[in-house]
């Protein structure tokens, strides 16, 4: 990377360095082999805390503590981790700080689709060098997993549901053997202490493709739920978004509380298909509406508040992305949002001016 340049997105283990160095150099707890952290230091690196030299650390994770433990403990093991949940339940985000926390590298990383080929799970070759030289060492182009499994690193694999059945199944003898065979060399790669996959997926996207009941077992699975309340999702909201403003060094005033209550109050009650009082049914989009989702209105109405009103986020700033956030289908998501919109948003105290705004939308 160029002096003077900023990374848009910097690597946890880049975003976070302060914090894992005051980890690690205050970490008195047994570390497994190949392992940055002790996993105690894992766990609060994730969900945050205070060290005795008064190093404060940021939460990354706002949920049960049980849940981060049982995670961290299964890579302990050499059982691989599987975090399934809708999208938005930070899968992901989870994800890259325990690699980055446990490995001190995050980039490691299989990023699944439906084009996915077997090689992007074992090994490619470097076809100029097999022509002239034939099968070697040399000749292998190592995948992020054969890389991980050399140098005792945790490797990520995204959306491991998008991924074809037969290729998913690739990873059958490299998740229980610990090798990876190259029959084309009569060698095999054998993984070093350290070794092991975080997997990612989720079964209410378009083009799932099952886990093979062999594939599963190799498995430990966890369940990312979304956040219990709404005090939580708020919280959660409310911390992310600050995060990407200081990050892309947007110049906007802090978050007005209710407008991110109003935000999260809406997105709560279409996927629950009920007002949080529970006394009217609602009929519920085709959209997920995250929290992920709730944190990018949020970022795109500061932006237009801050380069197109007056620098405060009001209703009509919010209005423009929340509408496109529920409406992903116009033909069957427009008539429940502009039903929502009468029985629900135009009867509460001081939501006028949100009903309004996104009544002009329509």
């Amino acid at each position: 990377m160029a002096k003077g340049k900023h990374t848009l997105r910097p690597h946890a283990e880049t975003a976070f360095a302060k914090e894992l160095k005051a980890l690690k150099a205050q970490d008195k707890q047994h570390r497994p082999q190949g392992w940055e952290l002790s996993p105690q230091a894992v766990v609060t690196y994730l969900l945050g805390g205070e060290l005795a030299d008064g190093t404060v650390i940021e939460p990354k994770y706002f949920g049960q503590r049980r849940l981060i433990e049982v995670a961290v403990a299964t890579l302990v093991t050499d059982r691989a981790l599987l975090l399934v949940g809708i999208p938005g339940t930070a899968k992901t985000w989870v994800s890259e700080h325990l690699a980055a926390a446990i490995s001190g590298n995050s980039t490691l990383l299989v990023q699944g689709t439906a084009g996915l080929n077997e090689e992007a799970l074992r090994y490619g070759w470097n076809y100029a060098q097999l022509l002239a030289e034939g099968p070697s060492e040399k000749a292998i182009v190592p995948s992020p997993i054969m890389k991980g499994m050399t140098t005792g690193k945790i490797v990520r694999i995204e959306e491991l549901t998008r991924i074809p059945s037969d290729v998913q199944d690739a990873l059958i003898t490299i998740l229980s053997e610990k090798t990876l065979p190259i029959p084309e060399l009569n060698a095999e790669v054998q993984a070093i202490r350290g070794f092991n996959v975080i997997a990612t997926a989720n079964d209410r996207d378009k083009g799932v493709n099952e886990l093979s009941s062999a594939l599963r077992r190799r498995f430990n699975t966890v369940v990312m739920p979304l956040p219990a309340t709404l005090e939580e999702e708020v919280k959660i909201v409310e911390t992310r978004v600050q995060q990407t403003q200081t990050q892309l060094e947007i110049p906007a005033p802090p978050l007005p509380s209710e407008e991110v209550r109003r935000l999260v109050t809406i997105f709560r009650e279409l996927r629950s298909g009920k007002t949080e009082d529970g006394r009217t049914r609602i009929k519920s989009p085709s959209s997920t509406l995250s929290t992920a989702e709730a944190i990018s209105v949020l970022n795109n109405g500061q932006a237009l508040a801050t380069h197109f009103g007056n620098g405060e986020l009001h209703a009509d700033d919010l209005a423009a992305s929340l509408t496109g956030a529920i409406i992903k289908d116009n033909q069957q998501d427009a008539p429940l949002w502009e039903e929502y919109l009468e029985t629900v948003v135009r009867q509460r105290k001081n939501w006028k001016d949100l009903y309004d705004a996104c009544r002009i939308l329509l």
